[in-house]
Parts: structure tokens; sequence; C-alpha cells
């Protein structure tokens, strides 16, 4: 079934912003150590952004070089929410953008459905 669900992705012209957020799929799931994957048509999914919440690394963000500086991750722990406020698209960042998150009820780490990012140059 699914577990995390994204919203916010959708078309923009490259320069424009995007905010994507991932939740869990029901109340009582709760999840740590989440980040962003994003898969282009024909590439291999690669890491975008995450934050560390577990053990010796709680708090630590990560970014890849690509997006440092224009997309920002944060966390909501109020709400299990993890938003990605993207700045600045470009044609290249157009993708499917994914969540992933491990479950304090399970253990085992979920991946989203995704949801598209289009920037038109």
């Amino acid at each position: 079934r699914v577990r995390l669900v994204e919203v916010g992705g959708g078309s923009v012209q490259a320069g424009g912003s995007l905010r994507l957020s991932c939740a869990a799929a029901k109340d009582e799931d709760a999840f740590y150590n989440m980040s962003w994957y994003r898969q282009a048509p024909g590439a291999a999914r690669e890491f975008v952004a995450g934050i560390d919440t577990d053990g010796p690394s709680d708090g630590v963000i990560s970014y890849a070089d690509s997006v440092k500086g224009r997309f920002f991750v944060t966390l909501d722990n109020a709400k299990n929410t993890m938003d990605l406020q993207m700045n600045s698209l470009t044609y290249e960042d157009t993708a499917m953008y994914y969540c992933k998150g491990k479950s304090r009820l399970t253990g085992f780490a979920y991946w989203g459905q995704g949801t598209q990012v289009t920037v038109s140059s």
C-alpha cells in the first residue's frame, strides 16, 4: 500500500519556483531519515536532498551539488511532512520527484509514487 504521498509537482518556466511536499499516507505512521530523489527520462534515479533525523547525524541536511543554493528541504515534525522548495528551476530539473523515508512502524524504507516536475526553457 502507499506509505508516502508527494504533492506539489507541475509545470513551470525556467527561472520559476515550485514547492513539493511529502507526507505519510496514514496519520499513525511516522517517518525518519527522509529524502528527495528524482529521475529524468532515460536516466537513473538520483539523490536531491535529505534530512537525517536519527542517530549521530540527527539534523544533518544534505544536497546534491546540482541543486545547492537553489533547493531547500525542511521538515515539519508536528505535521510529519517534508517539503522541498525549488527555486531558479532549469530545464535540467525536469524529472519525476520521489520522496523516500524510513517508517518508525516497520523500520523499512519506502518510496512515494512520485510527482512530476516539468520545466520549460
